[in-house]
């Protein structure tokens, strides 16, 4: 039998898996500190990774992040 969280009456491990914003871990608009939530890694690989996407794409995921933080929240 599995552990129930009594107050949700859901799993107690299962992770929440929708993608936020994350304002209270944000450098600029959380982007980065949403998707590290979501896939559950570090937020600085991920904006390490941005960062070489935009010098190795001439700037192509300055437009995406930025679409993320409108779209997103």
């Amino acid at each position: 039998m599995s552990r129930l969280d009594r107050h949700t009456e859901k799993p107690a491990v299962s992770p929440d898996r929708s993608f936020r914003l994350d304002k209270g871990n944000a450098k600029l608009f959380g982007v980065c500190g949403g998707i590290a939530n979501y896939f559950a890694i570090d937020p600085t690989w991920v904006r390490i990774g941005f960062v070489a996407g935009t010098l190795i794409g001439f700037g192509s995921l300055i437009l995406v992040y930025l679409a993320i933080a409108l779209i997103a929240d």
